[in-house]
């Protein structure tokens, strides 16, 4: 399998993809469910959330599926009450904002809070073995979910979570202890479910300058890798809007460096030097330009990895919903085809 190959810079006969959010809303076949049931419908249905995870690799020749869920589910089991809205986006309430709110968490067992996710992967681990296609599980980073909790959705700066972690600094580590603990433990619980790699996404780590990471995330961070080292699977550390965390990334103990498109691959492996393979970057807008232009970005994005064994192909980000489908059949066929023996 040439992405676990890669994952652990291994050499690879071309260089393998697949791409953030391959499973989603761009697809035809995702919007036909999402007409009838609604996201943590589909999460926390294990036949559904299989279905869904299937669905591009029925529909083009990626390297590697992503379980169907999302980062957020673990905030429910841990106490606290989770919803989407359209529009809106994720909801977590009550909000996490004192330390008795904090106190109040729970960290839970995942066979019994998270089990629809762990019956997900069993099944499409399952329906993907004969096809010989791996299978990647996936978490959120504890500050991400911290700013989840604490903020209550989406934020573009979060200042409530920053306000918790200058303000109350014994809070801060209780929650963030907690979150490492559970996230990973849930990672674990998925690879014994059958996930072979995992990805920890740190989504909103860019709002940190270099020393408020390393302070205030870094530790919790390097802890749920830790936890979940025990799976004995690649795990994948990515963030976006990390160009000047890269360095402290790598000392959280992740096997791959995920990069966002803000950051040349080049400067990135010069940055990291061998600690680990890179996965990345090709900007996720670029599906939306026409083939000539998506073709020449994505010849960049190979030419910035070179010949080096260690390269995953993916976007710096998630597929948009607006992604015309061929665009995305037709660059996973060009990286196969022009991706680089190593």
């Amino acid at each position: 399998m040439r992405f676990l190959r890669a994952c652990a810079g291994a050499a690879t006969d071309t260089t393998p993809i697949w791409l953030m959010r391959q499973a989603g809303r761009y697809m035809p076949e995702y919007r036909r469910l999402r007409e009838r049931y609604g996201m943590l419908e589909l999460v926390k249905d294990p036949a559904l959330a299989c279905e869904v995870t299937l669905q591009p690799v029925e529909a083009f020749d990626v390297d590697a599926a992503i379980v169907f869920s999302d980062i957020l589910p673990p905030l429910e089991a841990m106490g606290l009450r989770l919803e989407f809205v359209k529009g809106d986006g994720p909801r977590v309430d009550p909000p996490v904002r004192t330390r008795r709110d904090v106190r109040a968490l729970t960290v839970p067992e995942p066979e019994e809070g998270l089990a629809f996710t762990l019956e997900a992967i069993r099944m499409a681990r399952a329906a993907l073995e004969p096809r010989g296609v791996p299978l990647i599980g996936f978490g959120g980073a504890p500050f991400t979910l911290a700013c989840y909790a604490i903020e209550g959705g989406t934020s573009r700066d979060q200042r409530r979570a920053k306000d918790l972690m200058f303000g109350d600094p014994a809070a801060w580590h209780e929650l963030m202890t907690k979150l490492a603990e559970t996230v990973g433990r849930y990672l674990v619980a998925q690879a014994r479910a059958g996930a072979q790699a995992l990805q920890l996404f740190d989504s909103w780590v860019g709002a940190l300058s270099p020393a408020d990471y390393r302070r205030h995330a870094l530790p919790y961070t390097r802890r749920t890798i830790e936890i979940a080292r025990a799976a004995g699977v690649p795990i994948i550390h990515f963030g976006t809007g990390t160009a000047g965390l890269l360095e402290a990334m790598v000392e959280a103990g992740g096997d791959v460096l995920g990069v966002d498109w803000r950051v040349d691959l080049r400067e990135a492996r010069r940055r990291i030097g061998d600690a680990a393979p890179v996965q990345g970057n090709l900007d996720p807008v670029a599906l939306l330009a026409p083939w000539p232009e998506l073709r020449a970005r994505a010849d960049e994005v190979l030419a910035q990895a070179g010949s080096r064994p260690g390269h995953v192909f993916n976007l710096g980000h998630g597929i948009l919903p607006e992604t015309p489908v061929d665009n995305v059949r037709r660059l996973v066929d060009h990286v196969h085809e022009h991706g680089r023996a190593a």
